[in-house]
């Protein structure tokens, strides 16, 4: 059958679904088996729902999963309307995103009624992940993650909520809320530091936090660092730790040069970050720029913009 027969059949199962549910509002039909034909549309609207999935017609597909997801909840059946309107998410997610995310917040107030959080957790990841991609809404993105986040820590499942976190802190570094970001990942460094299967991450999550510290004032930063290493002394001999001790005294210098090679020598920093060096490099040259304007220093300023625009290649 091509995409138009399994549409068509599509249709015919809706209207008999919806044939169904009117008869079951009738007095006598209601008082001998109307719970029977509510469970029969139920099953017609979920197979239109898949019909329309193999015709590749997801709003429909998402339409027939969250009339069922409304019947079964009509049958007091709150796992079966839990699934539906997940799977009317998962439908819509490729036509309406939006619409995706209702489904889904529908599905997230029945699996928190029902106390399964984790479930709960893991559609706010996915809700999250559209704001994301889809929507590009970075602020509800995050505070979906944080939820996620707050439903794992309450299950103990400590891992999936760090992993949580770790994607709101970077987000939170990204739209420059530094204090948010530093927060994080100390907590969650902190909190692998003493894990066997975790320490060696821990060392990357110092180095973000004294990194966001590094662009809001290099003071905190020193002074995070010693805290880091007094902490976890597995970090003093980490190449990120002395990756920040020379940008640090580079800095201390003023010498751009040192600044960028340090950087280029760390060619595996992450994207992100390699963006959050060079956002602290650009404000501490703007305070020199703006204070020697007037003095024939602008050539050592472009020389030391072309080192990092040199380094931005390097690193990508």
């Amino acid at each position: 059958m091509d995409n138009a027969g399994k549409e068509r059949e599509a249709v015919q199962l809706m209207a008999e679904a919806e044939k169904r549910v009117k008869a079951s509002h009738s007095f006598l039909r209601g008082l001998f088996g109307g719970n029977t034909r509510i469970e029969e549309a139920c099953e017609m609207y979920t197979r239109a729902a898949n019909m329309f999935k193999m015709a590749k017609n997801w709003s429909a597909a998402g339409n027939a999963f969250c009339q069922a997801a409304k019947l079964h909840m009509q049958l007091q059946s709150k796992h079966d309307s839990a699934t539906s309107f997940v799977d009317a998410g998962n439908a819509y997610k490729k036509a309406d995103p939006q619409e995706a995310i209702n489904c889904l917040n529908a599905a997230i107030d029945i699996y928190t009624d029902m106390g399964r959080f984790t479930i709960a957790a893991k559609h706010h990841i996915t809700i999250a992940e559209i704001y994301e991609t889809e929507l590009v809404d970075i602020e509800k993105a995050i505070a979906h993650y944080e939820q996620s986040a707050d439903y794992y820590k309450g299950e103990e499942s400590n891992s999936s909520a760090n992993k949580c976190l770790l994607k709101v802190a970077a987000y939170a570094a990204q739209l420059e809320q530094y204090q948010k970001a530093i927060e994080i990942y100390e907590q969650v460094g902190a909190n692998t530091m003493d894990n066997p299967l975790l320490k060696y991450s821990a060392k990357d999550y110092f180095f973000k936090a004294a990194l966001c510290h590094f662009i809001v004032d290099e003071l905190n930063a020193k002074l995070a660092l010693e805290k880091y290493e007094e902490m976890f002394p597995a970090f003093t001999d980490s190449r990120e730790c002395k990756l920040l001790k020379k940008l640090l005294e580079a800095h201390e210098e003023q010498n751009s040069e040192a600044y960028t090679e340090a950087v280029e020598n760390r060619a595996d920093l992450s994207v992100a970050f390699v963006h959050m060096l060079l956002t602290s490099l650009k404000r501490q040259w703007e305070v020199f720029l703006f204070s020697f304007n007037s003095c024939p220093f602008h050539s050592v300023v472009i020389l030391f913009f072309g080192n990092v625009a040199k380094c931005i290649v390097t690193l990508q």
